[in-house]
């Protein structure tokens, strides 16, 4: 029996979600769709990004649209561009066998004419990006004035993410009768203060605790050198040859130039940021999904919405710079109840951060050893023999057995291994075997770590928020995002960690340099005699080894 069916749904919609493949819905959905179904109240949906959020919503909406009045009943607001494809995907086969019903994607990017001459044929439901909904109402293409319900979905995102004015606008052009439905993974000051200005004693539900970790996801952690970094990213990528992940980078010209990198190296991947157009986007997720990419290198800003299934592992080429994306990088794994691992390459000097992150997540890192070159070798000279095994013969081949028999006449079964094995794994041998023990290099170097905090007079008013000082430092520079620790920004100056041999070439680049009509300064924030020396903190003990595996 389809346990959907008990929630108080048609059949025609439990008839969609059962030729889905679904019959037993999430603990959001068991416990927010019938709420949403039968009772006129404000909602907000507390709930770790992959627990079901979109059927929790999505169903009811479908349920409930009347396809036989023109007019647009629904309204969801959701941060990117993906997360919007992917809702109208997934209501649309929800609401398959709901004849006439209509639902549109908009979204920036796109042609806007297009979309303009779709909603004047009549959409019953809409998803939006903030920013073209609110293009498209000032050009009154879009009427919302007759909703019956608003939607935020990933709320706290789209704050992240800068769309407050657009959402304050938009929702004071909706009717007060409406109901508000607001899903988060997190609940902050600001998306507290939405729900306080545009909702009327929402009934809230919180699924687990707000702000803590998804169970399904094992979080891990290992501490390693930048120089290093790339090299033990492969070693992960090689150990485990079914990972199909994201691994997150700072910038976009950290990510492309990774990308770069991996493809050179044999890898299947490709990137994503904010310098790809909307088709160029569409064209590398579209790869992805279909698998014809193992790995998408992604920036923070680029991946918001992406909803890929059975995606094996997030990789965190740094930690990010605000915490709370730590929470929506993770929550690309592990996904309604499938097992996933998320990793952070750390700095040895980060350590601090992941133990802020155990705080605020209330789950565990645990520590792991970078896989050696000799684990790598054997794991898949294993796994080759285990397919032989496994291997069904041609039939083709079978008269030539014989002759073939012949061929290898006086080769002992060991002998005949061993050359098999040898032929096979010639590549693997050069590659793993003589590659650098990583983890040792990790533990001599834990007292040698050495970093200085700089001052420059750019401040607040220059860039926009860390992620702009960082861009104008890495393009001024040419250093990675990953030798920048942590950003103390100020209106007019700020203060920044940076790895010791890449500060000296920080200040030579912006040195005599002008910056909006001022010389620019940079120098070392710290006292020449009389400076404490920053105290290191011991890796943790007890490093299980690398398993790769997701249970």
């Amino acid at each position: 029996m389809n346990e959907f069916s008990a929630l108080g749904l048609s059949q025609p919609v439990v008839d969609a979600i059962a030729a889905l493949g679904f019959e037993r819905p999430t603990s959001i959905q068991s416990q927010a769709i019938p709420k949403l179904l039968h009772d006129d109240t404000d909602f907000i949906g507390l709930a770790q990004t992959g627990t079901g959020k979109t059927a929790a919503f999505g169903l009811p909406l479908v349920e409930m649209a009347d396809a036989s009045v023109p007019e647009t009943q629904a309204l969801i607001l959701a941060p990117t561009r993906e997360l919007c494809l992917q809702i109208s995907r997934e209501l649309a086969q929800f609401g398959q066998y709901q004849k006439g019903l209509r639902i549109l994607p908009v979204y920036g990017g796109a042609d806007i004419g297009k979309q303009i001459r779709e909603l004047k044929k009549g959409i019953h439901i809409l998803a939006a990006t903030p920013g073209r909904l609110r293009d498209l109402m000032r050009r009154g293409a879009v009427d919302i004035s007759k909703v019956q319900y608003v939607v935020l979905d990933e709320a706290d995102e789209m704050l992240n993410m800068g769309f407050k004015e657009e959402i304050d606008e938009i929702l004071q052009k909706t009717p007060e009768s409406k109901l508000t439905w607001l899903f988060s993974a997190t609940m902050p000051e600001e998306v507290r203060r939405i729900s306080n200005q545009y909702m009327v004693k929402p009934f809230e539900l919180s699924v687990g605790q707000p702000n803590t970790g998804n169970e399904d996801i094992d979080h891990q952690y290992v501490a390693v050198r930048p120089k290093d970094r790339y090299d033990a990213l492969r070693r992960f990528l090689d150990y485990d040859s079914d990972v199909y992940g994201l691994v997150f980078c700072r910038t976009r010209r950290d990510a492309g130039e990774l990308a770069e990198q991996l493809t050179r190296d044999g890898y299947r991947t490709d990137a994503l940021h904010g310098d790809l157009s909307q088709a160029q986007r569409d064209r590398v997720m579209e790869r992805f999904r279909s698998r014809h990419i193992r790995i998408l290198i992604a920036t923070d800003v680029a991946a918001r919405g992406i909803d890929v299934d059975n995606i094996t592992h997030v990789f965190h080429y740094n930690i990010p710079e605000d915490l709370n994306f730590y929470t929506h990088r993770s929550g690309r794994t592990g996904r309604i109840g499938r097992k996933g691992i998320s990793l952070i390459l750390a700095h040895p000097k980060d350590l601090a951060l992941i133990r802020r992150l155990e705080k605020r997540l209330k789950t565990q890192f645990s520590p792991v050893e970078i896989p050696s070159g000799q684990e790598i070798f054997e794991k898949r000279l294993l796994g080759f023999f285990r397919r032989i095994k496994k291997a069904e013969g041609h039939e083709a081949i079978r008269p030539m057995l014989p002759q073939l028999m012949e061929e290898l006449e006086g080769l002992s079964r060991e002998e005949l291994i061993h050359r098999l094995a040898s032929m096979t794994m010639s590549r693997g041998m050069k590659t793993h075997l003589n590659g650098k023990e990583l983890n040792a290099k990790n533990k001599a170097s834990r007292s040698s770590t050495k970093g200085v905090e700089l001052f420059i007079n750019i401040g607040n008013m220059d860039v926009e928020g860390k992620a702009g000082f960082l861009s104008l430092i890495c393009n001024q520079s040419g250093i990675p995002g990953s030798a920048v620790g942590k950003i103390s920004l100020n209106e007019k100056h700020t203060f920044f960690y940076m790895e010791e041999e890449a500060a000296e070439k920080v200040i030579r680049a912006f040195d005599g340099k002008e910056y909006q009509g001022r010389e620019l300064r940079v120098n070392s924030s710290q006292p020449k005699t009389g400076k404490k020396k920053m105290k290191k903190k011991a890796f943790k003990k007890g490093k299980k080894k690398y398993q790769g595996a997701r249970g």
